[in-house]
C-alpha cells in the first residue's frame, strides 16, 4: 500500500500529448512535497475523514464501493479484481477517483488517458483501466504507457489522439478527483470504502483488510434492508 504525508497540486498548462509529453505532463499536474515517501504496510488505523460528503453511493443506489486509485499502483493493481468482482456478485457500483501520485512516472497520464475513452463509452474508459491494472510490470515508462494505449484503442476499434486533452480539461477532472480525496482525507493508494444509504449503521466503512470486504458488503445491505423494513414512527394524534 502506498503511503504519503502531503502534496501540493500544480497548474498543468497546454495539452497531454503521446508520446513526448507525457512524462512532462505527470510531472507538471503533481509536485511531491518533500517528505513524501512511498511505504508497504497496511496503516494501523483508518483514514481520517475530514469531508465526508463523497462517501455515499449514486443515487438510486443503496450501497456502494467507492475508492481513490492510482493506475501506476501496485497495491491498486492487486485490489482492482476483487473490487469488480465484488461489485459485480452484489450487483453494486463501483466509484473509481482518480489519484494519481506525484512519484509515479505515468499514473496521471494513463487518469486523462482513461477519462479520453470515458467520452467514448464508460465501459472502455472502465476496460482500459483494467488493462492498465493488469499490465503494470509491463508499463515501466511514459512512452510504455503511449504505446498501451494505442494498442488498447486500435484494438477497441478507437483511434487515440495525438494531443489527448488539448484544452486540459481531462486534466482539469483528474485535479478535481486528487482534491476532493485530499479534502476527504486520502493519506494512501488505493483507499476503499463500503458506503450506504439511508442506513441504520455506519454510512461509511473503510476497507483495511480486503479479506473482509464481502463481510462488510453483506453487514452494509442488511443495514439498508433492516432500514428499509423499519415502520415509521407514529405521529401523535389531534385531539
Amino acid at each position: 500500500m502506498l503511503r504519503f504525508t502531503r502534496f501540493r497540486s500544480s497548474v498543468l498548462r497546454g495539452s497531454v500529448a503521446l508520446p513526448a509529453l507525457a512524462g512532462l505532463a505527470a510531472l507538471a499536474a503533481l509536485t511531491l512535497a518533500p517528505g513524501a515517501r512511498a511505504q508497504f504496510n497496511v496503516p494501523s488505523a483508518g483514514t481520517q475523514v475530514h469531508d465526508p460528503t463523497p462517501l455515499k453511493p449514486p443515487p438510486g443506489a443503496k450501497v456502494a464501493i467507492v475508492e481513490w486509485e492510482d493506475m501506476e499502483c501496485p497495491d491498486c493493481g492487486r485490489a482492482n479484481p476483487l473490487l469488480r468482482e465484488a461489485a459485480a456478485k452484489y450487483n453494486i457500483p463501483l466509484i473509481r477517483h482518480d489519484f494519481p501520485l506525484a512519484f509515479h512516472a505515468w499514473s496521471f497520464n494513463a487518469a486523462v488517458n482513461a477519462r479520453w475513452l470515458d467520452t467514448k463509452s464508460k465501459k472502455l474508459g472502465d476496460d482500459y483501466r483494467d488493462a492498465v491494472f493488469a499490465n503494470q510490470q509491463a508499463i515501466l515508462t511514459p512512452d510504455d504507457l503511449a504505446k498501451f494505449t494505442q494498442k488498447f484503442a486500435q484494438e477497441h476499434g478507437v483511434a487515440f489522439p495525438f494531443a489527448v486533452d488539448p484544452q486540459g480539461k481531462l486534466a482539469a477532472e483528474v485535479k478535481a478527483d486528487y482534491a476532493l480525496g485530499q479534502r476527504v482525507g486520502i493519506e494512501h493508494t488505493p483507499t476503499i470504502w463500503v458506503v450506504t444509504a439511508n442506513s441504520k449503521g455506519a454510512p461509511f466503512v473503510e476497507v483495511v483488510d480486503r479479506s473482509k470486504l464481502y463481510q462488510l458488503i453483506d453487514q452494509a445491505l442488511a443495514d439498508t434492508k433492516s432500514a428499509s423494513a423499519a415502520p415509521a414512527p407514529k405521529r401523535p394524534s389531534s385531539k
